[in-house]
């Protein structure tokens, strides 16, 4: 089929093709790297060769072998985004810690002359939505640094995290009004010609 024919040793067994049954010994001696081959069958380090330091040395750690990456860009974009998540909660939080004057501002400018026959629950709402705010840019801000001290990539933590959490907010913040039978009212009277 594949025109393969396996060559059958004096055990028995296939011969080696790729090094899988072939001994030390066998794997030394079809090592074709000038310099090496012979330290390995010696066992000393040649003095001339670029591996002499590494064959002196022993083993190379897997870690120390493979160099770390430098993520400046990414830790740039990342302080970058959650800088402005912070100054969006800042700027933003106050305004919902006063939702009567922010359900004043939305309903006027949406052209609905109505007012909240509830704003004490209302305000509730508002406190809930700043709550989701703080803590939704505290949690991006912790994973994004445990990432970046892993040496991980998280610019996108912020941005996930900032998209999910205005989200979650903006539901907690029309809420009230989609559920307050004066506003319901007006919305309808205002809607129907």
């Amino acid at each position: 089929m594949s025109g393969y024919e396996p060559v059958l040793g004096a055990d028995g067994r296939e011969r080696p093709r790729y090094g899988e049954y072939a001994t030390p010994e066998e794997q030394r001696s079809r090592i074709q790297v000038p310099g090496v081959t012979e330290s390995l069958e010696s066992g000393v380090a040649p003095t001339d060769s670029p591996a002499a330091p590494i064959a002196a040395a022993g083993p190379v750690p897997v870690a120390a072998a493979v160099p770390e990456r430098s993520r400046t860009v990414d830790r740039i974009a990342t302080a970058t985004l959650l800088a402005y998540g912070l100054f969006t909660v800042f700027s933003t939080v106050p305004r919902f810690a006063e939702y009567t004057e922010f359900a004043q501002i939305v309903l006027t400018t949406i052209g609905v002359d109505a007012t909240l026959s509830d704003p004490a629950g209302a305000q509730a709402w508002g406190f809930a939505a700043a709550a989701v705010l703080v803590i939704g840019w505290i949690a991006a801000a912790y994973w994004s640094w445990t990432r970046l001290r892993t040496n991980r990539v998280a610019w996108w933590i912020p941005l996930v995290a900032g998209a999910v959490v205005n989200v979650v907010a903006s539901i907690l913040m029309v809420i009230p009004l989609m559920t307050d039978p004066a506003v319901l009212a007006a919305i309808t009277a205002a809607a129907t010609p």
